[in-house]
């Protein structure tokens, strides 16, 4: 399974990509705003950037809600580097231009998925990624985890090759439970992959290692 990180913080994308265990970067404009990046000019230079930095699959997201809006600044997006992936929500309008844009071979992650029935849409009109959000479905007593299953039983048996992209991702558990249900991507911030390097036990041990080892050693 793959890690994207999801976050639009250059430093933290930077940080992590030294150590090998992201493959790609997720954004949207709440993140974008986060870092205080306003404007065209200074998201295109942002992305540009992040790209620079060969992380891998990069999703930006459009901001029109119309089929001409969107179409036009998804081509705009995918102009900007090979590794964009265009980011599209889940509306009419956007599994119009996700089939369009499927016919010219461009990525798409087709964002806020919140139902297996919106899953077999995206896949069906072409989308490289589909995004489930499942703390969000959890935070209104749903299933977000029981959605990952269901899009992959579908998947499975049409053999759609669109990739489930696990998001909205709220601890640990959500991402071992992600790759144990087949989820093929999980993107998650960067607060939470840090933490996957650490365990009480882990630290503890590695103290009491380098106690024997000042004991017996000097």
């Amino acid at each position: 399974m793959k890690l994207f990180l999801d976050t639009a913080n250059y430093p933290q994308i930077k940080e992590l990509s030294q150590t090998a265990i992201i493959d790609g970067v997720t954004t949207n404009p709440s993140l974008m705003a986060k870092e205080g990046i306003e404007g065209k000019e200074n998201w295109i230079k942002h992305y540009t950037a992040i790209c620079a930095l060969a992380v891998g699959p990069v999703s930006a997201e459009v901001i029109a809600l119309d089929y001409k809006g969107m179409l036009e600044e998804a081509y705009e997006l995918a102009s900007l580097h090979k590794n964009i992936v265009v980011k599209i929500p889940m509306t009419k309008n956007g599994i119009k231009v996700i089939y369009e844009l499927a016919t010219k071979g461009i990525k798409t992650n087709c964002t806020l998925i919140f139902t297996a029935a919106q899953a077999l849409l995206a896949a069906k009109a072409g989308a490289t990624y589909v995004s489930p959000f499942i703390g969000r479905l959890e935070d209104i007593n749903e299933d977000g985890l029981g959605l990952i299953k269901s899009i992959r039983s579908i998947y499975d048996q049409f053999h759609f090759e669109t990739q489930i992209l696990a998001a909205s991702i709220r601890n640990q558990n959500h991402i071992v439970r992600c790759a144990e249900l087949g989820a093929d991507v999980v993107t998650a911030p960067y607060s939470i992959l840090v933490k996957m390097f650490d365990h009480p036990l882990t630290t503890k041990g590695l103290e009491q290692f380098l106690a024997d080892h000042k004991r017996l050693n000097g």
